[in-house]
């Protein structure tokens, strides 16, 4: 049986949507946990019968094992990917989920700036189970992997954490990884915590809010064709950012801007023990050495 302290999950950027690179260079991706899988619709025969049953149900026992009636649909991978939050550690997931680069030297020298976009960008993510037994197939391989929703939440007195929400074009398992693969370690910063950090709310610094949750959501959404068990290329929406702020009642500034609709922004700066900053504002994150 395995265990979930011998999990790996790695990730390679994708050339050409759903196929993995040929001898892929996988990155090491830090995480906290994962439901990443592939679920199938249950579909069956609508066809009445006087009997009750299922069309073929019961024929199935008398003529073989072939099942024409009640099967199972078309492939959808899809899950969380769960981690905290760290230094260099996810840029390229976080510019998937934004549809975007990073700008180096922007906005100025030391400094990468990542804003929203439209370029898409698709992975390749292999689980591995080290600890299965020899014979079966312990590399789990899923194609056309993209971010659909992205969260992170900062609470008081705790690690900055975030989810990764995906979906994808089709699942294989092997008994090896694919041939030529290297992998790159993941890296060494430390997790970010709330308590390092500034809050900002308008351009000032506030030190009553006890949480914030924020989300941005891209709106994937497979597309199924009639001859393939597989999707195509999933259809993408709009860039939707939307949050939630908890905050100790001190007076009614942040009542009233919600009762007159007065526009607001929100920005964290976020520095780890080695003194690297991740920044998360209205304009977009930016990291700085």
């Amino acid at each position: 049986m395995a265990d979930g302290s011998r999990h790996e999950l790695f990730a390679v950027q994708e050339s050409s949507w759903g196929a993995t690179p040929a001898t892929p260079a996988f990155d090491t991706v830090r995480i906290t946990g994962t439901t990443l899988g592939l679920t199938r619709d249950s579909l069956q025969s609508g066809e009445v019968r006087s009997d009750r049953q299922i069309a073929d149900e019961l024929e199935k026992y008398r003529t073989g094992p072939i099942l024409a009636d009640f099967r199972g649909g078309a492939n959808q991978v899809g899950g969380d990917i769960e981690f905290e939050m760290s230094y260099g550690s996810f840029d390229q997931f976080l510019a998937a989920a934004l549809c975007g680069s990073w700008n180096t030297g922007v906005p100025a020298v030391g400094t990468d700036q990542l804003k929203a976009g439209v370029a898409r960008t698709s992975f390749s993510l292999m689980r591995y189970f080290s600890d299965l037994p020899g014979g079966s197939n312990p590399y789990f391989i899923y194609t056309g992997v993209e971010i659909s929703t992205l969260k992170l939440q900062i609470g008081a007195n705790a690690m900055i954490t975030g989810t990764m929400s995906v979906i994808g074009k089709g699942q294989t398992t092997a008994a090896a990884a694919p041939a030529g693969s290297t992998y790159n370690a993941a890296s060494t910063t430390s997790p970010l915590d709330s308590f390092s950090g500034v809050l900002k709310e308008n351009g000032s610094i506030i030190a009553v809010v006890t949480e914030v949750q924020l989300t941005l959501e891209n709106s994937l959404a497979a597309r199924f064709v009639v001859g393939s068990k597989d999707s195509i290329n999933p259809s993408i929406g709009r860039s939707n950012c939307s949050g939630q702020v908890t905050a100790y009642f001190e007076d009614s500034t942040l009542v009233d801007k919600f009762l007159n609709e007065t526009e607001s922004f929100i920005e964290f700066t976020l520095p780890d023990a080695a003194g690297n900053q991740q920044r998360i504002a209205e304009t977009g994150g930016v990291r700085t050495d």
